[in-house]
C-alpha cells in the first residue's frame, strides 16, 4: 500500500519573481494565492486543482549546469492543459520555444524564463 495519496505542490527557482509571474500568470493564466504566508524569502502560490505550484526566489544550486534541449530527458513538472492548441499559440507569441513529446502523445515540453522545464498533456 502506498502511503502517498496526492500531490499537495511542486516548487520551483526562480531569479527574477516578476518576469517568472508574467511566465505564469500572463501566458499561462494562473492567478496567485493571496493565502500565501510572508516567508524569508520572495514567492507566489499558484492553486491548480487541490495542488499549488510554489515558486521561490532563491538561489538556484543548479546554475551553470547544461540542460537537456528535450525538457522530457530533464527534471520536469507535468500538467493537464484543457486546450493545447491555445498553449501552443500563446508560446509562440511570447517567442517561448517548445518541443513535442517523443512518445507521440498529445503533449508538449517547454521551460520557463528560469529553465524549470514543464510539461503539458492535453486531455
Amino acid at each position: 500500500m502506498s502511503l502517498i495519496v496526492d500531490i499537495h505542490h511542486i516548487s520551483l527557482l526562480v531569479a527574477d519573481l516578476a518576469r517568472a509571474r508574467d511566465f505564469y500568470e500572463g501566458i499561462l493564466g494562473l492567478q496567485a494565492n493571496s493565502a500565501r504566508p510572508v516567508m524569508s524569502f520572495e514567492g507566489v502560490w499558484y492553486d491548480i486543482g487541490a495542488a499549488q505550484i510554489h515558486l521561490m526566489r532563491l538561489p538556484d544550486p543548479g546554475a551553470g549546469l547544461v540542460q537537456p534541449a528535450h525538457g522530457g530527458r530533464d527534471r520536469h513538472a507535468a500538467f493537464v492543459v484543457n486546450d493545447m492548441n491555445e498553449l501552443q499559440l500563446r508560446l509562440k507569441e511570447a517567442d517561448i520555444s517548445f518541443t513535442l513529446s517523443q512518445s507521440g502523445r498529445s503533449a508538449l515540453f517547454c521551460r520557463d524564463p528560469d529553465g524549470n522545464a514543464l510539461e503539458f498533456i492535453s486531455v
